[in-house]
């Protein structure tokens, strides 16, 4: 005759395996198990067909396990109250998490707003601008001769002068640059260049 079929005879998949194996990873990453020990259970993992024997693997080790074997979460029960007390609340108790919490900081301060949608500098409270300081500078630098770094900027008169002359026989446009790396700027609309 055979024995009683339960749920720890139930035949298990590929997936429960994978999950097995990766909480062995976790404990041996937690120097639970030696080298040899976990060889030997992963091995094992891989090789078994039945819940019970991945349960027999984490017999003896603490969280994690595999989702599949955990407990279900009970919460606790609220004793009775004594005869003659007000009633107690009857609901359960959850225990308050554990560890650190952790909250979302809010947005800094002139993000969002139509003066400063990019939010302003921290130390002199000017609106800063979307533009960069180190790609007008380098622009300059470069194409200079063209004013292609106040183009960015949206300083188009500028540009068009710088333009017109070659930057200034490359001496505005090499200095312009040099000044705005070093300096910062605004842009066209008076907003402080980002770092």
């Amino acid at each position: 005759m055979s024995e009683a079929f339960g749920p720890e005879q139930q035949r298990i998949g590929n997936q429960q395996r994978e999950e097995a194996i990766t909480a062995l990873n976790d404990h041996f990453a937690m120097a639970r198990l030696d080298i040899g020990e976990y060889q030997d259970r992963v091995n094992r993992a891989s090789g078994a067909q039945s819940y019970a024997e991945l349960a027999e693997l984490f017999r003896d080790l603490p969280q994690p396990h595999p989702p599949f074997l955990a407990p279900p979460s009970v919460p606790f029960a609220v004793p009775p109250a004594p005869p003659g007390y007000p009633p107690q609340q009857t609901q359960p108790y959850y225990p308050p998490p554990t560890g650190p919490q952790y909250a979302v900081p809010p947005p800094p301060p002139g993000y969002g707003s139509p003066g400063a949608p990019y939010g302003y500098d921290p130390i002199t409270g000017v609106p800063l601008s979307d533009k960069s300081k180190i790609a007008a500078g380098v622009l300059q630098l470069f194409l200079g001769n063209l004013g292609i770094g106040r183009f960015y900027t949206g300083h188009t008169g500028i540009a068009v002068a710088q333009l017109l002359t070659c930057g200034g026989c490359g001496i505005w446009s090499l200095i312009d640059g040099i000044i705005i790396l070093v300096n910062g700027g605004t842009d066209a609309q008076g907003r402080k260049l980002r770092d």
